[in-house]
């Protein structure tokens, strides 16, 4: 049994152990009467010798060290340039090592788990004292696998810091292993390592022109596939972009008054209407200038420097077509509180002024926040500001909208399944909308590449600009699009080895260097 574990126990004579508080010491020496020399010949002339202590791995929670007498050989081959040599153990000794094979094997696999500092708190749990530099020089000791033969090919970046510095990852599609890493993500250094490898066949990757490029030349041979991923992460920015367009248009028509949830009566005299927002009278000023600007021909950087505005904040104003578009955001700004404010005003008017005491009745209609937002809001009617505005339906964010739209129609909820339905009865435009993210996720989970072009052109000659954009960024890579579209070929697997690859690189704490990093990526699996 022990010479299954310990397979160089038979190459051994122990003569002596010895257990210390913290170790167990094993003293011993080797069984054969000659040495090998590096030259291939044996000798059996001993010319001294010394002792040599080596780490085993631990039993029992106690670590090992084996004190084995080594002898020194005279070389008797006159050629060869070594005069004495050490002798070696099989399995048990290597030239300048100081931990056995097994040792060495277990704190290796330790270090690509686990990186340096855990991996050191781990050895030590287990009896095997190590430094965490030690498991990180035994990590970059590794040799890197062969890559062998790939035909599919995963491509993606990613960023040892964002918006900084980024660098690029290959996946063998069929067995989801990491090939290689490299500092960069230039399509010069994809076609250099393409070129190498002559039998790749597909290459999945992300819509980055760079790596498009760099396919091409460096593998002309290679269908390129466009990851049905990122075309509808593409999709749902064109679409959010379209919606927020349409902001001003998300709130449903009052069908009544309502004095708060679930008390239908009468609104009450307005006291005072409420002065709008001052951002809301700045943005509707700065949308006049703006168009005013630019019916004169102004560019609009040259708006943004007169204005004293963002070139961002510029575009927004001169791309809305009113200035409801812009100031819909600032007007659907939500409150805690309301729902709940036809209750308060008809209450504060029924003579009830206290704020605890209102705070206390909405409580109990499902009011979720507490007394100083109550209090806020009375505030207005103490000084003679109270108003009732319009009580009705919060309006939906762009967001919900979106993902209603983006959500195949079978797993909407009810409620907003029909909050959907309704808005498209009231806005023509968000109806052709989610009618052409329908028909594209039909062409996408069904592999029906062949209505690509039909889709393209039908959302060219529609009125929604976001989408008619995302359109035709989609003909400027239609090969992959549709093949991405037809092939049964993903980026799944690159997105999951992307994943793990930022979860060993937060593992390092700031150590992950590109050599470092890429022995764990390659080997920790």
């Amino acid at each position: 049994m022990l010479l299954e574990l310990f397979p160089y126990l038979s190459a051994l004579v122990i003569e002596e152990g010895e257990r210390r508080p913290d170790k167990v010491v094993l003293r011993a020496r080797a069984r054969s009467t000659t040495g090998i020399c590096h030259c291939g010949r044996s000798s059996s002339r001993v010319h001294g010798g010394y002792v040599r202590k080596l780490r085993d791995a631990a039993v029992g929670g106690l670590g090992v060290v084996i004190e084995s007498h080594i002898r020194r050989f005279r070389c008797e081959n006159p050629a060869c340039p070594a005069v004495t040599f050490a002798e070696q153990i099989a399995g048990l000794t290597t030239p300048h090592g100081r931990y056995t094979p097994l040792l060495r094997g277990l704190l290796t696999r330790i270090g690509l788990a686990l990186a340096g500092r855990a991996g050191a708190r781990l050895a030590a749990a287990v009896g095997i004292p190590v430094g965490r530099d030690t498991l990180l020089r035994m990590v970059r000791a590794l040799p890197e696998p062969e890559i062998g033969e790939v035909e599919v090919l995963g491509v993606d970046d990613f960023a040892f810091r964002k918006g900084r510095h980024y660098g690029t990852v290959l996946i063998d599609m069929a067995t989801h292993r990491p090939l290689h890493l490299y500092d960069g993500r230039k399509g010069e250094d994809l076609a250099a390592w393409l070129q190498s490898h002559p039998e790749v066949k597909v290459i999945c990757r992300d819509r980055s022109s760079g790596y498009g490029e760099g396919a091409r030349v460096g593998a002309p041979q290679a269908q390129q596939v466009a990851d049905r991923y990122h075309l509808w992460a593409n999709l749902g920015q064109a679409v959010e972009k379209t919606v927020n367009a349409h902001r001003s248009r998300l709130a449903e028509p009052l069908a009544g008054a309502e004095d708060g949830p679930g008390h239908p009566e009468a609104e009450p005299e307005v006291v005072q209407p409420s002065k709008e927002l001052k951002i809301v009278t700045r943005l509707r000023e700065q949308h006049a200038a703006a168009h005013e600007l630019w019916a004169q021909g102004m560019s609009k950087a040259a708006i943004g420097r007169k204005l004293g505005l963002h070139q961002a904040t510029v575009r927004k104003l001169v791309n809305a077509r009113s200035a409801d578009d812009v100031v819909a955001k600032s007007l659907q700004r939500a409150h805690v509180v309301d729902p709940y404010v036809g209750y308060l005003h008809r209450r504060w008017n029924e003579g009830i002024r206290n704020a605890a005491q209102l705070h206390r009745e909405i409580q109990q209609l499902g009011y979720p926040g507490g007394v100083l937002a109550v209090q806020r809001h009375l505030r207005r009617y103490r000084t003679g500001r109270g108003h009732a505005p319009a009580v009705g339906p919060k309006p939906p964010t762009v967001r919900e909208v979106t993902s209603w739209i983006m959500t195949h129609p079978e797993h909407l909820r009810d409620g907003d399944a029909d909050k959907l339905h309704r808005l498209r009865e009231r806005d023509p435009e968000l109806d052709r909308l989610t009618g052409h993210v329908r028909k594209f996720a039909v062409m996408m989970t069904a592999r029906h590449g062949d209505r690509l072009e039909e889709w393209i052109a039908g959302v060219e000659h529609d009125t929604l600009a976001p989408l008619a954009g995302f359109a035709r960024n989609l003909r400027r890579d239609f090969d992959a699009v549709h093949n991405g579209l037809s092939l049964p070929h993903s980026s799944g697997a690159v997105e999951g080895n992307i994943n793990r690859l930022k979860m060993l690189k937060r593992q390092m704490f700031g150590r992950a260097g590109l050599d470092l990093l890429r022995k764990r990526v390659l080997l920790a699996r």
